[in-house]
């Protein structure tokens, strides 16, 4: 199956950002094309790909969710086939992220990439605490940034606070998100539009810290 690309932002940017979905949403979901706008709108080169699996979904062909690590060649299937000149930022949506990060140090050795991108990681399945997907970010040497809300089901920031984690990762706490970085108004006093706008002035600030800010040298 040939890899579709979604794309946002200029064309000329001279820095990208690759993203693939969640385990259960497609690349154009309602979360992820408003993270792709926010995104595209601080200068950035946005892509999205789908796994084979959600490719499917598309032709009436119901797949389940494979196992994470299981995805891994199709994340660098997608890295070929995208050719994005450097810099590059890998990452994704929750499960997304997730197979980006296990990928992200052999391809930052290669210096294939520059950092990676993680909205809503899922540190462990929901209910689910002890069940910890995090041993492989303890030594990461990927420069890191992950967009997590404070009441993620996935995740919450009483519990990261206690994980092992590498130093090359940064974290930004968006208050009273959910999974999709999504708060309640009426407690947080934030909007989703707002948490959107934060995550990706964030991104960019980081971007610009590793050399890979959308304004960067073309």
């Amino acid at each position: 199956m040939a890899m579709h690309f979604l794309f946002d932002g200029p064309d000329d940017s001279a820095a990208t950002i690759l993203l693939a979905h969640g385990a259960g949403a497609p690349m154009d979901s309602a979360s992820m094309t408003a993270a792709a706008a926010a995104l595209a709108r601080t200068g950035f080169r946005v892509a999205r790909f789908e796994f084979a699996y959600m490719a499917a979904r598309r032709v009436g062909v119901r797949k389940p969710p494979p196992r994470a690590d299981t995805l891994i060649p199709e994340y660098r299937a997608a890295v070929a086939a995208l050719g994005a000149k450097a810099p590059l930022i890998i990452g994704g949506k929750s499960m997304g992220g997730r197979v980006a990060s296990m990928v992200a140090d052999g391809l930052f050795a290669e210096r294939a990439i520059a950092g990676l991108l993680c909205l809503g990681y899922p540190f462990h399945p929901p209910g689910k605490p002890g069940q910890l997907r995090t041993a492989h970010l303890a030594d990461l040497e990927t420069p890191t940034l992950i967009c997590q809300g404070t009441r993620d089901e996935f995740g919450t920031r009483d519990e990261v606070a206690g994980y092992a984690l590498s130093p090359r990762i940064e974290i930004l706490w968006l208050e009273d998100g959910d999974h999709d970085l999504k708060p309640r108004k009426t407690v947080s006093g934030f909007s989703t539009a707002d948490h959107l706008a934060t995550m990706a002035a964030a991104v960019s600030d980081w971007a610009r810290r590793l050399g890979a800010a959308p304004w960067g040298r073309k």
